[in-house]
């Protein structure tokens, strides 16, 4: 039986934009934003250039280039000047330092405390780049018909409702950042780049000679290992690592430290290996077990949003992804409220609380939720 959803063909250009729009891109002085820009310059569109102001100085970060937030900000404020420059857009800076601190960081600080794992990713897309920057765009008086960003996603139309797809390169594809996007979100926003492979990207930015397809990508919300700082020293106290039966093997050292399925920096000695398999912030606790513990055969998921669909009324067949890199595993989506109960048809490795599960029919997000607890002996 062939799902009807997959059949959509992508939104066309000329469905989507035109030589009569306006469009601001979201720019970051990276290869896939870069590019975008330059689809939406060959198409004829006029062009703004919007870059997010996000770093706080009050915070002591170690530099890394690498990651989104940081006190590199200022050399990536440069390169985009200059990518602008070359195109013959302007570029506005949207200052959003101070809703970031509230709406991101503040988040991921109160996830980790209560021993969950967070994507900020998920919650910047959805609260500050894809609402808050074009919002305070448009209260500065910059005009446009559309929003674009260099994700690598597509976008496709049933009725009138808009439909969130996988991007073309596969390796790239970004729809699972993008699952919690609303309608009135998806309405407006175009992805340019989401109809190419990342080495076209590649080569159309390079003919700007700007070095750009040179630069490292932001991989990495922040520095590597340096996120601590966004704790108080009181907020990170050592506390007892104990095995599933209630014995102190060790002792950890925070549990912001800690997410489940690590293995490493555990400080205990065994002929088999254990991992993180549950973080207990209630007493500041974790608990660790062999491999095998890591399986759950599903999950409950809460702050449930649905694309392609205004509500589920029965169970749902569907591919699940419990993070970025995960491949997908089939699954039954049971409705249950305003959660949804996902069974695997396997038992899967590191179902982690505060990571989001997204939902997929093929290259089709079906909408996503974020963990509140694995389940287990289903």
């Amino acid at each position: 039986m062939i799902d009807p959803l997959n059949t959509l063909p992508d939104l066309s250009k000329k469905e989507r934009y035109n030589k009569k729009n306006k469009i601001a891109v979201a720019l970051s002085g990276g290869i896939d934003s870069t590019a975008a820009a330059i689809l939406l310059k060959e198409a004829g569109c006029e062009v703004v250039g919007l870059f997010m102001q996000l770093y706080d100085s009050s915070l002591n970060i170690p530099p890394f280039l690498k990651a989104c937030f940081g006190p590199s900000e200022p050399e990536k404020i440069e390169h985009t000047r200059l990518i602008c420059k070359a195109l013959g857009i302007p570029l506005y800076l949207i200052d959003l330092r101070k809703d970031f601190r509230e709406y991101v960081i503040g988040y991921f600080r109160n996830e980790y405390l209560s021993g969950k794992t967070p994507n900020p990713c998920i919650r910047c897309n959805l609260k500050i780049k894809f609402e808050l920057l074009p919002k305070k765009a448009k209260e500065r008086g910059i005009e446009f018909d559309l929003f674009a960003t260099g994700h690598h996603a597509r976008l496709g139309k049933i009725g009138d409702r808009y439909i969130l797809k996988k991007g073309y390169d596969n390796s790239k594809d970004q729809s699972y950042f993008l699952y919690a996007l609303v309608q009135e979100q998806l309405s407006s926003v175009t992805f340019p780049v989401g109809d190419y492979k990342k080495e076209r990207l590649r080569s159309m930015v390079s003919s700007l000679g700007l070095g750009i397809e040179k630069r490292k990508e932001s991989q990495d919300f922040i520095s590597e290992g340096s996120y601590s700082v966004l704790f108080r020293e009181p907020e990170i106290k050592e506390g007892p690592i104990m095995d599933r039966w209630g014995k102190r093997l060790g002792t950890h050292k925070g549990i912001i430290y800690y997410t489940v399925g690590q293995r490493k920096g555990l400080g205990i000695s065994s002929s088999r290996p254990f991992y993180v398999i549950e973080i207990d912030a209630k007493n500041n606790t974790i608990i660790v077990g062999h491999k095998e513990d890591l399986f759950s055969d599903g999950l409950i998921a809460g702050n449930i949003n649905l694309i392609t669909m205004e509500k589920m009324d029965s169970t749902v067949r569907a591919k699940v992804k419990i993070r970025q890199q995960h491949k997908g595993a089939k699954a039954t989506l049971y409705p249950m409220g305003d959660r949804i109960r996902v069974i695997f048809d396997e038992p899967q490795l590191a179902v982690t609380p505060g990571q989001s599960a997204v939902f997929y029919s093929q290259d089709v997000v079906l909408g996503g939720g974020i963990i509140e607890l694995p389940i287990k002996g289903e």
